[in-house]
């Protein structure tokens, strides 16, 4: 038997969660299908903190933070959920004209950027060592991820779209500029094995926001930018006791070219303080390249002993030896940029490259417009984004 809805999308991780809660508000008929069960750790929309940064020159990327701002209220509001901690994030290291750039582009965009010497910077956080000048955002933070996708999956839910986990879409048959049929194995909850049963849905739009499964399912059927996905290792450090407790922002850490002291690190840095389970830090987009269903869940020995080794040198608040891994996926386009477009019926989001959760709740608009976008005439979403740039 077909179902037949308006819109199904498939993913339900942070992207296919927005995108159907803001479908559900406008009053869609939705379906969403998981494959996995709720708070699993198989994608990239999992564990508890996320930047909130600031720190770009683009205008479209700082478009998109002016309107996630409003929108993340917005969902904490309408689910009675915090999700948005404006704890601030300390950017540092590299060249310093860069933070100018970034900080007078913010200027024009209404956001607060300050910068602030190495010595008082080491007094206002003293878990964290600088040397250069350091670019402080103090609207900037941190996004709890699980939190928020368990926020948008109810929102929706609560508008009226079916969310159903369990769900592994196994095959997508474009029959129309507005109409495609989806077939979807029936999971058991448990093994995550089939169980023999099968759902098929046609609607007039499929939104497809499958991560690091997006090629295996769409490589056939749209147009898509080479998206490789690899399997990034941060780890939490715990927090010692006494010492550099706080307060703690999140901070970038970008290394001085030609500098023999930043010979060992295999890109710019990222962390911030995860409550509960101490200091998160990684290496940017630098993990091996990896089939995303047959993953390790294990560090790179070298790049851990390179992260401890950093943490020790410039993260004193930190034990480097009293660490937790963690494990998640980036899919990365060749710029870096996402994909958010329309291909024929089929509205795809991609590429998020490690620096999209913050734009969850826009990525989710975007989406709803080009569902309701006509065939013909301009994309609602940002060049930038296009398939076909």
């Amino acid at each position: 038997m077909t179902e037949r809805v308006e819109v199904v999308v498939v993913g339900g991780g942070a992207m296919g969660s927005a995108a159907a809660w803001h479908l559900a508000r406008r009053g869609h008929d939705v379906v969403l299908l998981e494959r996995f069960e709720p708070g699993h750790r198989n994608g990239a929309s999992h564990g508890a903190t996320r930047n909130f940064n600031l720190g770009y020159a683009q205008p479209e990327y700082l478009g998109m933070l002016q309107e996630a701002l409003p929108l993340w209220r917005a969902l904490e509001t309408e689910t009675g959920t915090a999700l948005l901690d404006q704890v601030g994030i300390v950017n540092h290291g590299g060249p310093l004209e860069g933070y100018r750039t970034v900080a007078r582009a913010l200027a024009e965009h209404g956001f607060d950027a300050e910068f602030v010497p190495p010595r008082e910077a080491g007094e206002r956080w003293p878990g964290l060592r600088f040397e250069g000048e350091v670019l402080f955002t103090p609207q900037a933070g941190q996004v709890n991820a699980d939190a928020s996708v368990r926020a948008l999956q109810a929102a929706a839910a609560a508008r009226g779209a079916r969310v159903r986990h369990g769900r592994r879409v196994t095959g997508i048959r474009v029959q129309g500029d507005d109409r495609v049929s989806v077939s979807a194995a029936v999971l058991d909850p448990v093994s995550g094995e089939p169980t023999g049963e099968e759902e098929h849905i046609e609607a007039r739009r499929a939104v497809v926001a499958l991560g690091a499964w997006t090629s295996a399912l769409l490589g056939d059927l749209v147009p898509l930018p080479r998206l490789v996905v690899t399997q990034e290792q941060p780890a939490h450090f715990a927090v010692r006791p006494g010492e550099g407790r706080g307060p703690w922002p999140g901070f970038n850490h970008q290394p001085v070219a030609d500098d023999p002291r930043y010979d060992y690190w295999p890109s710019p840095i990222y962390g911030m303080l995860t409550p509960g389970e101490g200091v998160k830090a990684g290496w940017h987009g630098v993990g091996p390249v990896i089939d995303p269903d047959a993953r390790s869940f294990r560090s790179e020995p070298g790049q851990l002993a390179a992260l401890q080794r950093y943490v020790r040198e410039w993260v004193p608040g930190a034990d480097p030896d009293a660490f937790t891994e963690i494990s998640c996926t980036y899919t990365t386009t060749p710029t870096s940029d996402f994909v958010v477009d329309r291909h024929g019926p089929l509205v795809v989001a991609a590429g998020f490259s490690g620096h999209g959760f913050k734009f969850t709740p826009v990525i989710g608009r975007l989406l709803a417009d080009l569902v309701d976008a006509p065939p013909t005439g301009p994309s609602p979403s940002p060049a930038l984004f296009a398939l076909s740039r």
